[in-house]
């Protein structure tokens, strides 16, 4: 019970922090006309995208982490824009909700680019009411994943009814060209070798993994 009073102090401290109040950015900044419910709003960031779907009048349904509805009752703080600090404990703990913020709130000061996954995508994107109507069924808590089901899953299930992640895939393929690789094989034999000598443990079963951990690598690269 006791780390989870400290969480729940530490962050009814962090929904009254006055930077992240400073750092808001100014309401009205896009023109929000544009917008059609069933649009697709794709926000890139530094390290990734975020992705929501705009439901007409101001508001936009995305999936977003948030350690915050766990721990706290209170409707009105969980309410409030979702801080860099209660998104990082929710991805860390793996707790998420998806949730309806203003244009604002959701871009959070960056370009929005719209209904762009339609040129990437191999499907047709469904009408827009009914991607509307998907968007708001799935309102609510859910369980996150930075792999499996993520902003990108959400809305990719909304508009073109398949859930998948682009980001996911070329994050993927990058782990497996480190992973899977021929250097990654010969420092996992080095290791492996080095261990034994230092132990001292050499027997069947150590020259066995010795042998087999660095030739899965090999094979797979």
């Amino acid at each position: 019970m006791f780390p989870l009073h400290f969480l729940s102090c530490f962050f009814i401290a962090l929904t009254t922090d006055k930077n992240e109040e400073k750092k808001k950015p100014k309401q009205g900044k896009y023109d929000i006309s544009v917008f059609k419910r069933g649009d697709l709003l794709e926000v890139p960031r530094t390290l990734f995208t975020h992705f929501g779907i705009y439901l007409g009048n101001n508001r936009v349904a995305h999936l977003i982490p948030d350690i915050l509805p766990v721990i706290s009752a209170d409707k009105s703080a969980i309410a409030k824009m979702v801080t860099n600090n209660r998104l990082l404990l929710g991805v860390i703990t793996k707790q998420a909700s998806v949730r309806v913020d203003c244009v604002d709130d959701f871009a959070y000061g960056a370009e929005i680019l719209v209904n762009h996954m339609d040129k990437v995508c191999s499907r047709l994107p469904l009408d827009g009411e009914e991607v509307a109507r998907r968007a708001e069924k799935l309102l609510g808590s859910v369980e996150y994943s930075l792999l499996w089901y993520n902003c990108e899953h959400y809305v990719m299930y909304c508009r073109y009814g398949t859930s998948m992640s682009f980001q996911t895939y070329q994050f993927c393929k990058i782990v497996r060209k480190i992973v899977f690789s021929k250097t990654s094989s010969f420092l996992t034999l080095l290791l492996c070798l080095f261990t034994i000598v230092y132990l001292g443990c050499v027997s069947v079963y150590g020259i066995l993994l010795t042998a087999v951990i660095p030739f899965t690598i090999w094979m797979a690269s």
